[in-house]
Protein backbone atom coordinates (compact mmCIF):
# COMPACT_ATOMS: atom_id res chain seq x y z
CA UNK A 1 0.00 0.00 0.00
CA UNK A 2 1.32 3.42 -0.96
CA UNK A 3 1.86 5.73 1.96
CA UNK A 4 -0.83 8.40 2.03
CA UNK A 5 0.40 11.98 1.86
CA UNK A 6 -0.55 13.97 4.94
CA UNK A 7 0.83 17.22 6.42
CA UNK A 8 2.25 15.23 9.34
CA UNK A 9 4.06 12.89 6.94
CA UNK A 10 5.51 15.83 5.02
CA UNK A 11 6.76 17.59 8.15
CA UNK A 12 8.36 14.38 9.39
CA UNK A 13 10.15 13.95 6.06
CA UNK A 14 11.32 17.57 6.16
CA UNK A 15 12.68 17.17 9.71
CA UNK A 16 14.48 13.93 8.84
CA UNK A 17 15.91 15.46 5.69
CA UNK A 18 17.13 18.51 7.62
CA UNK A 19 18.86 16.26 10.14
CA UNK A 20 20.66 14.31 7.40
CA UNK A 21 21.76 17.53 5.70
CA UNK A 22 22.96 18.99 9.01
CA UNK A 23 25.06 15.90 9.69
CA UNK A 24 26.54 16.10 6.21
CA UNK A 25 27.37 19.80 6.58
CA UNK A 26 28.57 20.03 10.18
CA UNK A 27 30.11 16.61 10.75
CA UNK A 28 31.53 15.86 7.30
CA UNK A 29 31.90 18.89 5.03
CA UNK A 30 32.93 21.53 7.57
CA UNK A 31 35.71 19.53 9.31
CA UNK A 32 37.15 18.61 5.89
CA UNK A 33 36.74 22.13 4.43
CA UNK A 34 34.55 20.98 1.56
CA UNK A 35 32.38 23.73 0.09
CA UNK A 36 29.68 21.92 -1.86
CA UNK A 37 27.38 24.85 -2.42
CA UNK A 38 24.27 26.16 -0.75
CA UNK A 39 23.96 28.54 2.14
CA UNK A 40 25.78 26.06 4.36
CA UNK A 41 28.65 26.09 1.87
CA UNK A 42 28.82 29.85 2.12
CA UNK A 43 28.56 29.45 5.88
CA UNK A 44 31.62 27.19 5.89
CA UNK A 45 33.55 29.90 4.06
CA UNK A 46 32.33 32.58 6.47
CA UNK A 47 33.25 30.44 9.45
CA UNK A 48 36.79 30.08 8.15
CA UNK A 49 37.04 33.85 7.56
CA UNK A 50 35.25 35.39 10.56
CA UNK A 51 34.32 32.46 12.79
CA UNK A 52 30.55 32.79 12.32
CA UNK A 53 28.70 29.59 13.41
CA UNK A 54 26.96 27.63 10.66
CA UNK A 55 23.55 27.90 12.25
CA UNK A 56 23.80 31.70 12.41
CA UNK A 57 24.98 32.19 8.83
CA UNK A 58 22.27 29.81 7.63
CA UNK A 59 19.66 31.97 9.38
CA UNK A 60 20.95 35.38 8.27
CA UNK A 61 21.57 34.50 4.62
CA UNK A 62 18.05 33.16 4.19
CA UNK A 63 16.19 36.39 4.92
CA UNK A 64 16.29 38.04 1.43
CA UNK A 65 15.55 34.74 -0.31
CA UNK A 66 12.52 34.15 1.88
CA UNK A 67 11.18 37.57 0.96
CA UNK A 68 11.44 36.71 -2.75
CA UNK A 69 9.89 33.28 -2.23
CA UNK A 70 6.95 34.79 -0.36
CA UNK A 71 6.03 36.76 -3.48
CA UNK A 72 6.55 34.06 -6.15
CA UNK A 73 5.98 30.72 -4.41
CA UNK A 74 3.20 31.54 -2.00
CA UNK A 75 2.53 31.28 1.71
CA UNK A 76 2.19 27.46 1.74
CA UNK A 77 5.65 26.99 0.28
CA UNK A 78 7.11 29.58 2.62
CA UNK A 79 5.52 27.92 5.64
CA UNK A 80 7.07 24.55 4.91
CA UNK A 81 10.36 26.01 3.78
CA UNK A 82 10.56 28.20 6.86
CA UNK A 83 10.06 25.06 8.90
CA UNK A 84 12.78 23.27 6.89
CA UNK A 85 15.22 26.15 7.30
CA UNK A 86 14.48 26.38 11.01
CA UNK A 87 15.01 22.64 11.47
CA UNK A 88 18.31 22.80 9.59
CA UNK A 89 19.54 25.71 11.71
CA UNK A 90 18.37 23.90 14.83
CA UNK A 91 20.23 20.70 13.99
CA UNK A 92 23.34 22.67 12.97
CA UNK A 93 23.23 24.25 16.43
CA UNK A 94 22.39 21.01 18.26
CA UNK A 95 24.85 18.56 16.70
CA UNK A 96 28.33 18.33 18.24
CA UNK A 97 31.19 19.52 16.06
CA UNK A 98 32.71 16.07 15.66
CA UNK A 99 34.06 14.81 12.34
CA UNK A 100 32.64 11.49 11.18
CA UNK A 101 35.41 11.02 8.60
CA UNK A 102 39.10 10.32 9.33
CA UNK A 103 41.26 13.40 8.87
CA UNK A 104 42.50 13.87 5.33
CA UNK A 105 40.19 11.34 3.65
CA UNK A 106 38.59 13.82 1.29
CA UNK A 107 37.20 11.22 -1.10
CA UNK A 108 35.28 9.43 1.64
CA UNK A 109 34.05 12.79 2.93
CA UNK A 110 32.88 13.82 -0.55
CA UNK A 111 31.02 10.57 -1.26
CA UNK A 112 29.54 9.89 2.18
CA UNK A 113 28.64 13.54 2.68
CA UNK A 114 27.03 13.60 -0.76
CA UNK A 115 24.92 10.54 0.03
CA UNK A 116 23.66 11.97 3.31
CA UNK A 117 22.99 15.42 1.86
CA UNK A 118 21.35 13.98 -1.26
CA UNK A 119 19.04 11.79 0.79
CA UNK A 120 18.20 14.72 3.05
CA UNK A 121 17.53 17.11 0.19
CA UNK A 122 15.40 14.55 -1.63
CA UNK A 123 13.28 13.88 1.46
CA UNK A 124 12.73 17.60 1.96
CA UNK A 125 11.63 18.06 -1.65
CA UNK A 126 9.25 15.10 -1.33
CA UNK A 127 7.82 16.94 1.68
CA UNK A 128 7.15 19.85 -0.71
CA UNK A 129 9.64 22.25 0.84
CA UNK A 130 13.30 23.21 0.86
CA UNK A 131 15.71 24.26 3.58
CA UNK A 132 15.86 27.78 2.20
CA UNK A 133 18.97 29.40 0.78
CA UNK A 134 19.98 28.28 -2.69
CA UNK A 135 17.23 25.65 -2.47
CA UNK A 136 14.75 28.53 -2.68
CA UNK A 137 16.72 30.07 -5.54
CA UNK A 138 16.59 26.76 -7.42
CA UNK A 139 12.84 26.47 -6.77
CA UNK A 140 12.35 30.02 -8.07
CA UNK A 141 14.37 29.28 -11.23
CA UNK A 142 12.37 26.08 -11.74
CA UNK A 143 9.32 28.24 -12.53
CA UNK A 144 10.69 29.69 -15.81
CA UNK A 145 12.74 26.53 -16.54
CA UNK A 146 10.41 23.58 -15.76
CA UNK A 147 12.29 21.30 -18.18
CA UNK A 148 15.08 21.08 -15.59
CA UNK A 149 14.58 19.45 -12.21
CA UNK A 150 15.24 21.41 -9.04
CA UNK A 151 18.32 19.28 -8.20
CA UNK A 152 19.75 19.97 -11.67
CA UNK A 153 19.30 23.72 -11.28
CA UNK A 154 20.75 23.54 -7.80
CA UNK A 155 23.78 21.71 -9.15
CA UNK A 156 24.65 24.68 -11.37
CA UNK A 157 24.26 27.10 -8.47
CA UNK A 158 26.37 24.89 -6.25
CA UNK A 159 29.17 24.79 -8.79
CA UNK A 160 29.32 28.57 -8.63
CA UNK A 161 29.64 28.47 -4.84
CA UNK A 162 32.27 25.74 -5.14
CA UNK A 163 34.26 28.13 -7.32
CA UNK A 164 34.14 30.70 -4.52
CA UNK A 165 35.42 28.02 -2.16
CA UNK A 166 38.56 27.61 -4.26
CA UNK A 167 39.85 30.92 -2.94
CA UNK A 168 39.22 29.87 0.66
CA UNK A 169 40.49 26.30 0.73
CA UNK A 170 42.34 25.68 -2.53
CA UNK A 171 41.75 23.72 -5.71
CA UNK A 172 42.14 20.21 -4.30
CA UNK A 173 39.27 20.64 -1.87
CA UNK A 174 37.18 22.18 -4.64
CA UNK A 175 37.72 19.17 -6.90
CA UNK A 176 36.50 16.81 -4.18
CA UNK A 177 33.59 19.16 -3.52
CA UNK A 178 32.54 18.82 -7.18
CA UNK A 179 32.42 15.05 -6.73
CA UNK A 180 30.14 15.54 -3.76
CA UNK A 181 27.86 17.93 -5.68
CA UNK A 182 27.47 15.26 -8.36
CA UNK A 183 26.63 12.60 -5.75
CA UNK A 184 24.07 14.89 -4.09
CA UNK A 185 22.33 15.48 -7.42
CA UNK A 186 22.25 11.80 -8.36
CA UNK A 187 20.97 10.64 -4.98
CA UNK A 188 18.30 13.34 -4.64
CA UNK A 189 17.11 12.86 -8.24
CA UNK A 190 16.90 9.12 -7.73
CA UNK A 191 14.93 9.53 -4.53
CA UNK A 192 12.48 11.98 -6.10
CA UNK A 193 11.96 10.02 -9.31
CA UNK A 194 11.37 6.80 -7.42
CA UNK A 195 13.33 3.77 -6.34
CA UNK A 196 10.81 1.12 -7.45
CA UNK A 197 12.88 -0.14 -10.35
CA UNK A 198 11.48 -2.86 -12.60
CA UNK A 199 11.80 -4.24 -16.11
CA UNK A 200 9.52 -3.84 -19.10
CA UNK A 201 9.47 -7.03 -21.18
CA UNK A 202 8.49 -7.40 -24.84
CA UNK A 203 8.28 -10.96 -26.16
CA UNK A 204 7.91 -11.84 -29.84
CA UNK A 205 7.15 -15.53 -30.10
CA UNK A 206 5.33 -18.16 -32.13
CA UNK A 207 3.79 -19.44 -28.88
CA UNK A 208 2.15 -16.35 -27.35
CA UNK A 209 -0.67 -18.28 -25.67
CA UNK A 210 1.60 -20.75 -23.88
CA UNK A 211 4.03 -18.06 -22.74
CA UNK A 212 1.29 -15.68 -21.57
CA UNK A 213 -0.35 -18.51 -19.62
CA UNK A 214 3.00 -19.32 -18.00
CA UNK A 215 3.52 -15.67 -17.02
CA UNK A 216 0.01 -15.43 -15.56
CA UNK A 217 0.14 -18.73 -13.69
CA UNK A 218 3.77 -19.23 -12.71
CA UNK A 219 4.87 -15.61 -12.30
CA UNK A 220 1.49 -14.25 -11.24
CA UNK A 221 2.12 -11.20 -13.39
CA UNK A 222 -0.23 -9.47 -15.78
CA UNK A 223 0.54 -9.61 -19.48
CA UNK A 224 -0.88 -7.73 -22.46
CA UNK A 225 -1.10 -9.05 -26.01
CA UNK A 226 -0.34 -6.53 -28.75
CA UNK A 227 -1.25 -7.28 -32.35
CA UNK A 228 1.84 -7.08 -34.54
CA UNK A 229 2.93 -7.86 -38.10
CA UNK A 230 6.40 -9.04 -39.07
CA UNK A 231 7.34 -6.64 -41.84
CA UNK A 232 9.85 -9.09 -43.38
CA UNK A 233 7.68 -12.21 -43.28
CA UNK A 234 4.32 -10.47 -43.46
CA UNK A 235 2.98 -12.81 -40.78
CA UNK A 236 0.63 -11.61 -38.07
CA UNK A 237 1.47 -12.43 -34.47
CA UNK A 238 0.72 -11.40 -30.90
CA UNK A 239 3.55 -9.60 -29.12
CA UNK A 240 3.49 -9.91 -25.34
CA UNK A 241 4.15 -7.01 -22.96
CA UNK A 242 4.62 -7.23 -19.20
CA UNK A 243 6.24 -5.45 -16.24
CA UNK A 244 8.05 -7.40 -13.54
CA UNK A 245 10.66 -7.00 -10.86
CA UNK A 246 14.37 -7.41 -11.54
CA UNK A 247 14.47 -10.62 -9.52
CA UNK A 248 11.96 -12.29 -11.85
CA UNK A 249 13.83 -11.68 -15.09
CA UNK A 250 16.16 -14.67 -14.89
CA UNK A 251 13.26 -17.01 -14.21
CA UNK A 252 11.26 -15.43 -17.05
CA UNK A 253 14.07 -15.95 -19.58
CA UNK A 254 14.39 -19.61 -18.59
CA UNK A 255 10.62 -20.02 -18.83
CA UNK A 256 10.43 -18.42 -22.30
CA UNK A 257 13.42 -20.39 -23.58
CA UNK A 258 11.82 -23.64 -22.40
CA UNK A 259 8.61 -22.94 -24.34
CA UNK A 260 10.07 -21.25 -27.43
CA UNK A 261 13.88 -21.28 -27.84
CA UNK A 262 13.53 -18.95 -30.84
CA UNK A 263 11.54 -16.27 -29.01
CA UNK A 264 12.79 -12.68 -29.22
CA UNK A 265 12.88 -11.03 -25.78
CA UNK A 266 13.42 -7.29 -25.27
CA UNK A 267 14.12 -5.85 -21.81
CA UNK A 268 14.17 -2.20 -20.76
CA UNK A 269 14.47 -0.39 -17.45
CA UNK A 270 11.38 1.05 -15.82
CA UNK A 271 11.33 3.43 -12.87
CA UNK A 272 8.57 4.31 -10.41
CA UNK A 273 6.13 1.45 -10.99
CA UNK A 274 2.89 1.83 -9.03
CA UNK A 275 -0.08 -0.45 -8.89
CA UNK A 276 -1.04 -3.99 -8.02
CA UNK A 277 1.97 -6.22 -7.50
CA UNK A 278 4.42 -3.33 -7.18
CA UNK A 279 3.30 -1.51 -4.04
CA UNK A 280 5.61 -3.84 -2.17
CA UNK A 281 7.76 -6.81 -3.10
CA UNK A 282 6.49 -10.31 -2.40
CA UNK A 283 8.91 -12.84 -0.89
CA UNK A 284 10.62 -15.39 -3.10
CA UNK A 285 8.51 -18.57 -3.05
CA UNK A 286 10.12 -21.87 -2.18
CA UNK A 287 10.62 -24.95 -4.39
CA UNK A 288 12.14 -23.05 -7.26
CA UNK A 289 9.17 -20.75 -7.84
CA UNK A 290 9.95 -17.22 -9.06
CA UNK A 291 10.05 -14.07 -7.01
CA UNK A 292 6.93 -11.97 -7.45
Amino acid sequence: MLMKRTPMRDYMLIALGALLMAIGSKNIYDPNQLVVGGVTGLGIILRSWIGMPLWLSNTLLNIPLFLAAWKFLGAKFIGRTLYGAAMLSFFLWLLPGVSLIPDGDLLLAAVFGGILSGLGFGLILIGQATTGGTDILAALLHIPFPQYSIPQILQVIDWGIVAIGVGAFGGIHALYAIISVYVVTKVSNGLMEGMHYAKAVWIITSEPTQISDAILQKLDRGVTGVHAIGMYSGKETTMLYSIMSNREITYLKDLVHEIDPNAFVILSDVREVMGEGFSREKPIPKSGSPAI
